[in-house]
């Protein structure tokens, strides 16, 4: 999505209106709304025991209310979604998603373009209106409290917009502006976020100059400005060469660590997702496929393992070191690559399997363990063949 930003008449700098929601708690919400909302269907009696009545006689139907949708959400919570969906007519681009994302994690949905990750992101951000379903934003819910949720959140989106003939710095202090913050306040916030994302020498120039790297970097800083809880990325580094892709990974490792950020991920590109975040969520044609720590995902401890082994000289001689590691319950070669050696166990065995090679004289050139690789997982969750349909 683009950001569109449309310059004042005669090039002065607006102020942006304060909508009547500001301040204000959510409306209240009855039970027949909140079961609609929640795309719920009502209950029957509730105290377990067989209904006395004909079995033609209409049903006594309890309505699910908000707070029963949302009663397993934990404490930590700063983005909730429950059985959220979004239907274009026929077309339901996003279906029923369940997402909890805590305090502090980066968390990063995974899916091909068009999977459905774009509009859930314009869903939490209160642009798009869910069709059923739940969202909550630390503890505000976009619909109804649209520009509160925009003061908690820094969202970055996949092609961001500014200005271009305005300099970083003053599109960063239009964004100050908008957001209400004093300008002393402003300028010191603005010269930190300069430096914290090394456009201090670029700062007085055009940002239609910029390189895509450099504009990705100022739309850190511009997410920034407000000091948000939340930060939303929505395919941060596409269209960056490897070197700018680096930088810019470098710049959000270091700035979720000391502002103590939450962070939502949104990309296709496996390795700065498998880099960067603590859980990963795979999204196919609007469903979430799985959730969890790559750890997790991949089997868990108790699975049984595979290590991939390779050293200098005969891959034979691996065999009967292995297979006097405890835990090592077989060793084969690999049936795709002549060097490498498949040795299974039943727990983890990496660090066992190095020393007993290095104690055996042998030198280790290659040591991986198979399916926690972010590739491997997404073959095994997202169907071959499947494209995303909306985005």
């Amino acid at each position: 999505m683009t950001e569109q930003r449309t310059p004042p008449p005669d090039g002065r700098r607006g102020v942006a209106r304060r909508g009547s929601t500001v301040g204000r708690s959510a409306k209240p919400v009855t039970a027949g709304a909140a079961a609609a909302e929640a795309g719920t269907t009502a209950t029957d009696t509730s105290d377990g025991r067989p209904d006395p009545r004909p079995d033609d006689a209409p049903r006594v139907r309890r309505r699910i209310t908000v707070a029963e949708v949302l009663a397993d959400v934990p404490d930590d919570a700063v983005i909730v979604a429950r059985r959220l969906t979004k239907q274009y007519g026929d077309f339901t681009a996003v279906d029923r998603l369940d997402l909890t994302i805590h305090r502090g994690e980066v968390f990063g949905l995974l899916g091909p373009n068009g999977a459905g990750k774009t509009t859930t992101v314009l869903m939490l951000l209160g642009l798009t209106e869910p069709t059923k379903g739940i969202v909550r934003v630390v503890g505000l819910d976009p619909q109804r409290e649209p520009l509160a949720v925009k003061r908690v959140v820094g969202y970055l989106p996949d092609n961001v917009g500014f200005y271009p003939g305005l300099t970083g710095r003053e599109n960063l202090r239009y964004t100050a502006k908008l957001n209400g913050i004093a300008r002393t306040e402003a300028e010191a916030r603005i010269n930190e976020l300069l430096r914290e994302v090394r456009l201090e020498d670029a700062a007085d120039k055009k940002s239609e100059t910029y390189s895509r790297g450099m504009r990705q970097r100022l739309g850190i800083a511009d997410a920034l400005v407000k000091s948000p809880t939340v930060l939303i990325l929505d395919e941060p580094t596409i269209a960056i060469d490897p070197a700018g892709v680096e930088e810019l990974l470098a710049l959000l490792r270091r700035l979720v660590k000391e502002r103590d950020l939450t962070v939502l991920l949104s990309s296709h590109i496996l390795g700065q997702v498998q880099s960067l975040c603590d859980r990963v969520g795979f999204f196919s044609a609007g469903k979430l496929i799985a959730a969890g720590p790559l750890a997790e995902l991949a089997g868990g401890t108790t699975a049984v393992m595979e290590f991939e082994v390779a050293i200098e000289g005969a891959p034979s001689s691996i065999d009967a070191v292995v297979l006097g590691v405890p835990g090592v319950t077989a060793v084969a070669p690999d049936v795709h690559e002549e060097r490498l050696r498949i040795v299974t166990a039943t727990s983890d065995v990496a660090a066992p399997l190095a020393a007993a090679l290095a104690g055996a004289g042998l030198t280790l050139t290659h040591l991986r363990r198979r399916g926690t690789d972010l590739l491997e997982l997404y073959r095994k969750y997202v169907p071959e063949g499947i494209d995303g349909r909306a985005r």
